[in-house]
């Protein structure tokens, strides 16, 4: 069994973020985000996988290699134009037909995805589709299915008036197992979405297609800047269960300074006294000068906060400078290399 994850994306709703560096490489909790869907791939004993790529494809395969490192054989595949979710796994299938996992590049989960399989075999599926449960579905697309687990509807992003008149809140979780005949659904080079095509013409033919739906299972779409940073301060929560968090060992803290448990400091870091850092995630480099106080917040690679400025309920890019005495409110994001000067409130 092979695993392709779709990450042809530009990631434009997580801009200001993604301008250098690709979604599928964003860091979270010091980490490249893709990892951690390798990481669930490689509990389900699928070390195959397949990245379909669009958008600054070498800074991405760069990172990531040949995946040996991370215990997964990895190659990469670019769209020559956008395809959409179908027509990428089509494209990137390059004519190879056996069952497949898929997952969207934006899904971050501790999904069980051997039990996945499990229930794709189990039910004889030609398609499974994983289901997550979410208290506002109006900003996904809606999966009405029956007590066995038959998909019977897809409602795409429907109102909130709609969703109310609904009786399921189960929304499409971006994580598929598909036969080989699913394929054949799909032209080949031509544009094709799993949500709008696909999956409505499995329906249409009346072809095995059942949900797998989660329950206590962890899922976010970390899409876009504030469910970025709601999933590091999950992680720090600990409401993540599954992965390792890597704390680094090699910085320096002054003895006045207060880093809470609750923190992830990155290696190479430079704490200055009386400085406070409170449920925050420092990566590596990153300097805090006397007296200033992070909380709540994110600070990418080698970037600076000056002594007595205030980053809080934030996002700071790679190499950033934040002046002195500066104040970064909540719900502020920073890109690379952004500059503020002294006494500077954004």
């Amino acid at each position: 069994m092979q695993a392709f994850i779709l990450a042809g994306g530009k990631g434009t709703r997580l801009r200001p973020l993604t301008v250098y560096t690709p979604k599928p490489i964003v860091p979270l909790v010091n980490r490249p985000f893709m990892l951690y869907q390798i990481d669930a791939l490689k509990r389900a004993s699928v070390k195959e996988i397949t990245l379909s790529l669009s958008y600054q494809p070498d800074k991405i395969a760069e990172v990531l290699g040949t995946g040996s490192e991370f215990g997964a054989a990895l190659t990469f595949i670019t769209e020559p134009s956008p395809l959409g979710t179908a027509g990428a796994y089509r494209f990137a299938t390059a004519g190879n037909r056996e069952t497949a996992v898929v997952l969207n590049g934006d899904v971050l989960t501790n999904v069980d995805l051997a039990k996945v399989i499990e229930f794709h075999r189990t039910t004889g599926s030609e398609a499974t589709i994983v289901l997550a449960p979410v208290e506002d579905p109006t900003a996904y697309g809606l999966v009405e299915s029956d007590a066995d687990g038959s998909v019977l509807a897809f409602r795409e992003k429907p109102t909130a008036d709609e969703a109310a008149l609904l009786e399921t809140k189960n929304i499409n979780a971006g994580i598929y197992i598909l036969e080989p005949s699913v394929l054949d659904l799909i032209p080949e080079n031509e544009i094709r979405s799993f949500e709008y095509d696909v999956f409505p013409e499995l329906l249409r033919q009346g072809r095995a297609f059942n949900a797998f739906v989660m329950k206590d299972e962890y899922w976010r779409d970390i899409g876009n800047p504030q469910s970025y940073l709601a999933a590091h301060h999950d992680f720090l929560a600990g409401k993540v269960p599954g992965f390792e968090i890597v704390r680094g060992s090699d910085h320096e803290q002054a003895t006045t300074a207060f880093v809470d448990k609750a923190s992830v400091i990155g290696e190479g870091c430079h704490i200055k006294p009386n400085c406070r850092i409170i449920n925050s995630v420092l990566g590596p480099g990153v300097h805090v000068e006397e007296k200033a106080v992070v909380e709540n917040s994110v600070i990418w690679s080698n970037s600076r906060v000056s002594a007595f400025s205030t980053v809080e309920g934030s996002i700071v890019g790679r190499s950033c400078y934040i002046g002195k005495n500066a104040v970064v409110t909540s719900g502020s994001v920073l890109g690379d290399k952004t500059s503020l000067t002294d006494y500077t409130r954004v």
